[in-house]
């Protein structure tokens, strides 16, 4: 019986409390507007901090009463701007109150009564529309759906500071990339808000700021744009440092170095410049301090990785500004027990987003240690920052493996490190397990790190060959993501450097003969040069080019042949000539280029090339063909004389190129 009894109870509950909020829904339905206004006044004062209140008007369809009443022409102004500030309201509630608004189509609505004269009922519906776009489950191109909206906003700018801080807070959140960036740059966007940077409102200087930090990241022509532009006589990089300075608010100094970043990024500002070097920089390593609030160091290390990221000096400057590595290095301790805050909301919040630290930790060390290798040395000898690596590949946050990824690739560019350290912590380890199931921007860098660690003087490189990498890396070729061919492609060049034979044959087995003309015709030429590079690396020392070509000779006669006609450019034909004169080192392998007239006579054209460097890989054939000591070098010598090549090197013995004089 009880389970019979029990929805009944859940609905009496329900319709109890529906009950309690179903007279503020009725009240709108009164044919007497004074009272439609006081009841809409009283749902305002009802639902101010009050997410069960607006959950149930929600649910007793209050939203679409209001909308039909701010739309209406017949309703006061009066009425209309409580409507929306109602709105507004339930909007600040949950997610799920933003897809209920959003599902009543509450964005057309308020766009439409931005057309309205009345700046109070305007301002409310900007308030609204802020409030809706700032949320995640807001689709930002819905802002772009009608082009003359965002003309109309930037006429409303000039309205009053409401309508300026709202209407920059809308453009902030809904610019996302370039596109966005483009139509908002289009529509004047830098001429309109420039000006607000220096208003006399704090929240207004603060959204024009972010405005631009958006407008400008990764964005060339807006960073150009600018540099040249000038508020009350002062170029707009001048007043960005001044929002810098350690008296302003963080936020303000951090959203003033973000914009002073992406410009410097774009180019518009050299590296060198004392506005970045003396200002931005370090302003973004006093953000990684200790004292500072979570989502401060987290912004602060990010903006500062991507700031420093391609500039050694930077780097160098950066690791030592305020002990910045050791600085890093709480990032990873925190919070700790001893953790200093009180607020249990805080501590809250903060355990749920460390996770945040050591991605940005990372982030900020690859960047350090992307060129120098006294930095890596630091990094690597701050306390358990191997161990620190390790553990963050395996972590559940895919943005903290990918962060910890890129850690490691940049310090595998160090040669001391991959014989030590690397070694010690025997990385490759889980580097291989992240390789075996990982989204691909993770595996493009996992894979450039194993190139790394498949270099001939890596400790790493036999116990990652034990391990299975043939067959993973020749599954990588296969990939239709570009930089997955390329480095599949590369760790095997490195694998195969200096290999012994049974590597080789594994390498050609996994590879397929198939696969390797599909390759030698990628589109890419980067594949297509390492691909060369493996062969080549394949066909040295004498017992394997033999071994090689006796098993996969016409193939490979049949892939060169195919380059040395196709529309290449130099280093490739290059590449392809020294292939053809590492197989004329072979002692057996020599005779598939001196019984193919086809090849001989390529040989002999390149030799007469106009490009110096062809002509010495040409010559580098010749040369291992002929070589004296050699069984069957007095045929080969004559048969190569009546093709004419003794007049061929007579000439080039004239020539000015030293080197091709000497050869």
């Amino acid at each position: 019986m009880a389970c019979v009894l029990e929805a009944p109870l859940r609905m009496s509950v329900l319709s109890e409390v529906t009950a309690s909020s179903r007279h503020y829904v009725d009240r709108l339905f009164d044919l007497d507007p004074q009272k439609v206004l006081q009841g809409v006044i009283d749902m305002k004062n009802a639902v101010i901090g009050n997410n069960k209140q607006k959950a149930n008007l929600i649910v007793l369809g209050a939203v679409p009463r209001l909308l039909y009443l701010l739309q209406q022409e017949t309703s006061s102004t009066e009425l209309r701007t409580e409507c929306a500030v109602v709105l507004g309201s339930l909007a600040m509630g949950t997610e799920n109150n933003v897809k209920s608004l959003l599902d009543c189509h509450i964005i057309p609505a308020l766009l439409q009564g931005l057309l309205s004269p009345d700046l109070k009922f305007i301002e409310a519906c900007l308030r609204c529309l802020r409030t809706i776009f700032i949320s995640s489950v807001t689709p930002e191109d819905l802002l772009y759906t009608d082009a003359t909206v965002i003309s109309h906003l930037m006429a409303l700018l000039s309205r009053s500071r409401y309508t300026q801080e709202y209407i920059c807070q809308i453009f902030s959140h809904c610019c996302k990339g370039p596109d966005h960036q483009t139509i908002l740059f289009n529509h004047g966007a830098v001429q309109n808000i420039a000006h607000l940077l220096v208003s006399t409102s704090y929240k207004v200087r603060m959204q024009a700021l972010k405005c631009f930090s958006v407008l400008a990241f990764e964005n060339p022509q807006v960073s150009m744009t600018l540099v040249n532009v000038s508020v009350d006589g002062e170029l707009l990089p001048q007043i960005f440092v001044k929002m810098l300075q350690r008296d302003k608010p963080i936020e303000m100094q951090l959203t003033s170095a973000k914009c002073l970043t992406s410009m410097c990024r774009a180019g518009a500002i050299r590296t060198d410049d004392p506005c970045i070097v003396l200002k931005t920089l370090p302003c973004l390593v006093r953000m990684c301090s200790k004292d500072r609030l979570l989502e401060e160091r987290v912004e602060g290390a990010e903006t500062l990785a991507y700031l420093i990221e391609t500039d050694v000096e930077l780097q160098r400057m950066a690791s030592i500004t305020d002990h910045l590595i050791v600085m890093l290095a709480d990032y990873f301790k925190y919070p700790s027990s001893v953790s200093a805050i009180t607020d249990i909301k805080r501590l809250d919040h903060d355990l749920k987003h460390a996770h945040e630290l050591r991605q940005a930790a990372f982030k900020l060390y690859a960047s350090l240690g992307a060129n120098d290798e006294d930095i890596r040395k630091k990094i690597i000898e701050t306390e358990n920052m191997m161990d620190r690596i390790v553990n963050g590949l395996s972590e559940s946050s895919i943005k903290v493996r990918l962060a910890a990824v890129r850690c490691l690739h940049s310090l595998s560019r160090s040669v001391q490190q991959l014989r030590t350290s690397f070694q010690d912590h025997a990385v490759w380890k889980p580097l291989m397990k992240v390789l075996q199931n990982a989204p691909n921007e993770i595996l493009v860098v996992a894979s450039s790190t194993l190139c790394n660690l498949l270099l001939e003087f890596s400790p790493s490189k036999e116990p990652i060959l034990e391990s299975g990498a043939i067959e993973l890396l020749c599954s990588l070729t296969q990939s239709e993501n570009l930089a997955l061919r390329v480095n599949g492609i590369w760790a095997l060049m490195n694998m195969a450097f200096q290999a012994e034979q049974k590597i080789k044959s594994d390498i050609l087995r996994g590879l397929s003969t198939e696969q390797l003309f599909q390759l030698l015709s990628d589109s890419d030429v980067n594949v297509l040069m390492k691909t060369l590079g493996l062969l080549r690396n394949l066909l040295s020392t004498r017992p394997h080019i033999d071994h090689i070509m006796s098993t996969h000779g016409k193939q490979i006669m049949q892939a060169v042949t195919l380059i040395l006609e196709g529309e290449h450019n130099i280093e490739v034909k290059e590449q392809t000539l020294c292939i053809l004169a590492n197989i004329a080192d072979g002692t057996t392998a020599k005779e598939l280029i001196m019984t193919n007239d086809d090849i001989l006579q390529k040989i002999k054209y390149y030799m007469s090339h106009s490009n110096a460097k062809l002509q010495l890989a040409a010559m580098f054939c010749i040369s291992n063909l002929i070589w004296n000591e050699e069984e069957g070098s007095q045929e080969r010598q004559d048969k190569l004389r009546d093709m004419g090549i003794v007049d061929i090197l007579h000439k080039l013995s004239q020539s000015s190129d030293p080197n091709l004089c000497d050869k």
